[in-house]
């Protein structure tokens, strides 16, 4: 593009509605119209507007005839360029509303117009593109659909998220049963109070399905900041349209692979990174030279698309993509071919030439959605690649949440796959410095991508250090067994980080702690005061107690310590499982909307995980003492035995396997010292 002269306006609003690519095929169609007398008049321009990408599908000659002859009747006036665009934005916003959202995609979205707010820019496109997808997915829900279509040329998305109902529910259909509607605070008209409590909803369930939100908070929801709302937005969409882009919900992916080693690999990649290696496998397949290495630069020609394409759907005409030597126009013809293999259009001609990664992601996977051209998995294939597609159950489930707890503390890496990426020891250290400000000497550590292992054991070998600085219970652990994957001594150090960095919140707030440590005791004695106090008689003995299975409890503490947040006709007897499952889902999302960042599992609380059962009453502990500015806790009773202490069963312990312990307790010593600053 560099051998193209810019095309300048001396009206900067109306230049920044633009990119320079349609400004210049622009400028080419209304110099074509000239007459010999070197002038353009209005009445020139009909059949011109017609032959602007999809305006024939919408409107005849005469139709744009009587738009233009609104503002001026007089069809022999001289037209300058100026003119002519702001002619266009007319036709072009008259096409949207005459089309409506369901049928007029995002490939007629015309602009691609960087909007300037407060010194950060979105796109108008990717705004589009956003919009029709959220009117395909929720135009037809109850409470929503009096708002809909939503106008992508307007101010409507703005307007409507801000009472956060929408972005509750545009989560739950990235990930289904993420947010329990219960909890979602539904009427026409909020309060303050309850827009901030759904932005908490949102907020803190957009981290448990895997966004990044550090740089957001529920002011900038309450404000529909464009920038940040976009930004989140696309992370919300980006996860439900990468959903299937791993072996457990494809299995058909293990066509990519031709050795078992590498079966780790894939799924230990993010799923761009896996719709990447998807798309080049089909591009070799169909011949094409290149390697695509990314969304942008390597899709803009247009030609990785059209071999992907003709690979994919053969019956589709692909010879004249192939030959078709203007990039835009080639973009266009791979669109309508798309439209031909019922994929939806997330990105315009203008998006692919320019090279918009994040709409180009959402293309491709929307296109691996509807055809990923892969065979099914044979039974003899499947049943040698059994064993390393799956996981104990229980291992998955500490997998995720520890993942998605690394991923909110807003470290540099983010984390796809938690034991291959903490092999390294890189991500720990990350972990370790956030939760320990000053504990890495970063001198000693080596970044990936690591070729030599022993920086690895380095890595891992100054985490466990820290580890032992902070009284971890880490016996006989070295460093190489982290970076040899061994995932029950990796989940076991996580566990510790995380209830050492709840602790230390708690502790941080606790007023006349004079630097005595908190302990599990501490809370659970504080559980039980804060629940005795509002009236109800439920106690728990321990984080194991088996009577928390009916959610019962949890409920009563998040009534005592805010009593309007709980609906009590919404909360059943717990007594069967189905009656539990109602109650575990209300409890993470009433949680949530409180404040507290969690990463459970319905399950956790229906199965009593002694781990998970401690961060949520801590959790809910620490939001209760910061909106009261700390308070003093309550003694711990001294009658309380080992067997029935309630960090018993929490299996925080360090222990190698086959080797013995040499403690019994599985937690690190709750009277320790507060450790001083590595």
């Amino acid at each position: 593009m560099s051998g193209y002269e810019a095309v300048t306006i001396s009206d900067p609003s109306l230049e920044s509605q633009f990119a320079q690519v349609e400004l210049r095929r622009l400028k080419s169609k209304f110099l074509a119209a000239r007459k010999e007398s070197g002038q353009v008049r209005l009445g020139d321009l009909p059949p011109v507007m017609l032959q602007l990408k999809n305006f024939s599908e919408i409107f005849r000659e005469r139709d744009i005839k009587a738009i233009l002859s609104e503002s001026n009747s007089d069809m022999d006036q001289e037209v300058d360029f100026e003119s002519f665009l702001r002619m266009y934005l007319t036709v072009s916003a008259r096409a949207r509303t005459k089309a409506g959202a369901s049928r007029y995609k995002t490939a007629t979205s015309f602009l691609k117009a960087p909007t300037t707010t407060n010194r950060h820019t979105i796109s108008q496109t990717e705004k589009a593109s956003y919009v029709d997808h959220i009117n395909r997915h929720l135009g037809e829900d109850p409470f929503l659909k009096k708002h809909f279509p939503i106008d992508p040329n307007t101010d409507a998305l703005f307007d409507l998220v801000k009472d956060g109902v929408l972005l509750c529910k545009l989560i739950n259909v990235a990930v289904p049963g993420t947010i329990d509607e219960r909890a979602i605070n539904k009427k026409n008209k909020l309060n303050p109070w309850e827009r901030t409590e759904n932005h908490t909803l949102c907020l803190n369930s957009a981290q448990a399905i895997g966004c990044t939100v550090v740089n957001i908070g529920t002011q900038d929801l309450d404000e529909a900041r464009p920038h940040l709302l976009l930004g989140l937005i696309s992370q919300i969409i980006k996860v439900q349209l990468l959903a299937n882009c791993n072996i457990k919900n494809t299995p058909e992916l293990l066509e990519l692979v031709e050795e078992e080693k590498d079966v780790e690999e894939l799924k230990s990649m993010a799923p761009e990174k896996v719709l990447l290696k998807w798309m080049n496998y089909h591009l070799k397949k169909s011949g094409y030279k290149k390697e695509v290495t990314n969304f942008s630069s390597d899709l803009k020609d247009g030609m990785a698309y059209a071999h992907l394409l003709h690979a994919l759907a053969p019956e589709l005409d692909t010879g004249n993509t192939l030959e078709t030597e203007d990039p835009e126009e080639r973009a266009n013809l791979i669109l309508q071919q798309a439209d031909k293999m019922e994929c939806n259009r997330y990105a315009t001609p203008t998006d692919i030439v320019e090279g918009s990664t994040n709409l180009n992601i959402a293309f491709v996977a929307e296109i691996f959605q509807h055809r990923n051209g892969l065979h099914e998995v044979t039974e003899n294939t499947q049943n040698s690649f059994a064993e390393m597609m799956t996981d104990d159950e229980e291992t998955s489930k500490e997998e995720r949440c520890f993942r998605l707890w690394i991923n909110s503390l807003g470290t540099e890496t983010y984390v796809n796959n938690l034991f291959e990426d903490m092999r390294p020891g890189w991500v720990m250290l990350e972990v370790l410095d956030k939760i320990f400000p000053g504990s890495v000497n970063w001198k000693k550590a080596t970044k990936p991508p690591i070729k030599m292992p022993f920086r690895k054991v380095e890595n891992c070998n100054q985490a466990i250090e820290i580890g032992r600085e902070l009284n971890f219970s880490l016996v006989n652990v070295a460093g190489n067994d982290f970076v040899q994957g061994n995932k029950k001594l990796i989940i076991a150090f996580l566990w510790q980080l995380m209830r050492f960095s709840m602790l230390q919140l708690l502790k941080n707030l606790r007023s006349s702690s004079q630097g005595k440590e908190i302990t599990d005791a501490d809370i659970l004695n504080w559980a039980n005061e804060t629940v005795k106090k509002s009236g109800k008689q439920t106690q728990m003995d321990s984080f194991k107690d088996k009577s928390l299975s009916s959610g019962v409890f949890f409920l009563e503490l998040l009534s005592a310590v805010e009593p309007r947040v709980v609906n009590w006709s919404l909360v059943t007897n717990g007594e069967n499982d189905e009656n539990k499952k109602s109650n575990a889902t209300y409890i993470i999302s009433v949680a949530r909307k409180l404040g507290c960042s969690i990463f459970l599992l319905p399950e956790d609380i229906m199965e009593v995980n002694p781990k998970m059962t401690l961060i949520l009453t801590a959790s809910i502990m620490h939001w209760s003492l910061n909106q009261k500015g700390g308070q003093r806790l309550p003694p711990v009773p001294t009658s309380e035995t080992p067997e029935d202490s309630p960090t018993a069963g929490a299996d925080g312990d360090m222990e190698h396997e086959n080797e013995p312990a040499d403690a019994e307790s599985s937690e690190p010593p709750a009277d320790a010292e507060e450790p001083t600053d590595a």
